[in-house]
């Protein structure tokens, strides 16, 4: 699936190199001499990224094997609602689940087909290192790239059309991440849209936006949205109901979908786009159709992490929401400087903390519950974890 091949696990193994060129300077700020500049190179990365990723798919592989799961690979379209068709082969089956993912979206403007022009599913394997590389996006995918990118010694330029990145996250955060992605020196282009992308020869690409401004790159990537995969399945021909815009197929809160003996799971309902969520949601349908307990799957209080440089990990609801759904809250807020970088790492400016606890006040119902929890630093998205539970509790 997307999460092992082109999704989480190739990306946080490039993350985490990509952190290793600032540890190796921190170093001196606690007394050893580091000879020399490390290099990157470039192709020993990307072969053992595409190695670990080959190895993961082969366990997955060999669970389905354990589990005595019939595996059939190729494209599944169905004929009618308890038919699937593989390859030209039909199977039928009492019940029938939907769980293809997503699919990243490049918006149609001139030039977005050209060579060069990328989504993450490209950017995770490029043969060679950008030395300069325009991201379109505000949302996690656009941040988590350009943190990683210019770790690797990318000058990277993120461009996203609101005034601040990650929308829909709590307006501190937004805040505090901006602040520290200037600080890193990812250049930051807020409230501009893509106009064009146009071919400057010699392998390079000039992205331009409405604004009036352009930047000569070697890349330009898309991180855009993504759209559900959805088309091509037969679903409209056995009556399935879908948002016409995203693709998302409409579901119930047991995960059934508006006939009786079709379901969806994970990223193609457009519920909740993690990967723990997506498990999460088949194990709550194995209870139901097959142990006789109906189970919806729990949305509420799902810790994730953005895996920017800092990192952002967050549970819960945010200051605007809670206050909305509570009518009041009090909130607690602490900024610091890690004490790593209390000693002369030369990047304490880049590395600030940022906790914030949203509780519900006095005299509410729930008063003192804490009902949101944000974080922007190192190690926010593990930290977040044990917060998740706690809130859960």
């Amino acid at each position: 699936g997307t999460c092992v091949i082109r999704g989480c696990v190739p990306k946080k193994l490039l993350i985490y190199g990509s952190h290793i060129h600032e540890e190796i300077a921190d170093a001196r700020g606690y007394g050893w001499t580091v000879p020399g500049e490390p290099k990157i190179d470039w192709d020993k990365l990307i072969s053992a990224k595409n190695q670990e990723v080959t190895r993961l798919n082969g366990v997955y592989k060999k669970l389905l094997d354990g589990a005595k799961v019939d595996f059939y690979q190729g494209y599944a379209r169905l004929v009618d609602p308890h038919t699937v068709e593989v390859n030209g082969k039909q199977f039928t089956s009492k019940h029938i689940c939907i769980a293809t993912g997503s699919r990243a979206f490049v918006p149609h403007i001139l030039g977005s087909d050209l060579p060069g022009v990328l989504t993450s599913d490209e950017a995770l394997a490029l043969p060679r290192r950008p030395e300069k590389l325009a991201i379109v996006g505000g949302g996690y995918i656009a941040v988590e790239f350009a943190c990683f990118f210019h770790g690797y010694d990318t000058e990277v330029h993120l461009y996203f059309r609101g005034d601040k990145p990650l929308r829909g996250f709590d307006e501190d955060v937004r805040s505090h991440l901006m602040e520290m992605l200037a600080a890193r020196g990812i250049h930051i282009h807020a409230g501009e849209s893509p106009l064009s992308v146009e071919d400057a020869g010699r392998g390079k690409l000039t992205f331009r936006t409405d604004k009036g401004s352009a930047e000569t790159v070697d890349n330009v990537m898309f991180a855009t949205g993504r759209k559900a995969n959805s088309a091509d399945l037969g679903l409209e021909q056995v009556g399935v109901k879908m948002d016409p815009k995203s693709g998302d197929i409409h579901v119930d809160e047991y995960s059934k979908t508006n006939v009786d003996s079709i379901y969806a799971i994970g990223d193609v309902t457009g519920r909740m786009a993690l990967t723990p969520v997506a498990t999460a949601e088949g194990m709550a349908l194995s209870k139901t159709l097959f142990s006789g307990v109906p189970t919806k799957p729990d949305h509420d209080n799902v810790p994730s992490a953005v895996f920017s440089q800092p990192q952002v990990g967050t549970c819960g609801l945010t200051e605007a929401m809670a206050a909305e759904k509570y009518g009041s809250v009090d909130v607690y807020v602490s900024k610091f400087t890690p004490m790593k970088h209390t000693m002369p790492t030369g990047r304490g400016a880049q590395e600030k903390m940022l906790m914030k606890l949203v509780v519900v006040s006095e005299g509410r119902t729930q008063a003192g519950r804490v009902v949101g929890v944000h974080m922007v630093g190192a190690d926010a998205g593990e930290m977040m974890q044990g917060l998740g539970i706690a809130m859960k509790a």
